[in-house]
């Protein structure tokens, strides 16, 4: 039993860490880079709005090291 709770463990903490890189990427990363090549307009809206989902990310890769502690030996 303690094979199978550690996989879904991983399992769990697989998928929060591709959601936290999900959220990076689609909304902290993309938007900036766009500005800066022109793809859209920079509004005073666009680096805290990017800031918040960088932290958001941070927090939900950050869930996901907590989930893996609860591996059993």
């Amino acid at each position: 039993m303690t094979a199978v709770h550690n996989e879904k463990t991983k399992l769990t903490a697989n998928f929060l860490n591709g959601v936290g890189i999900a959220v990076f990427a689609v909304g902290g990363f993309s938007p900036l880079i766009a500005s800066v090549y022109g793809s859209t307009a920079p509004t005073f809206l666009l680096v805290p709005a990017s800031v918040i989902c960088i932290m958001f990310a941070l927090a939900i890769h950050l869930l996901a090291r907590q989930v893996l502690k609860r591996m059993l030996p």
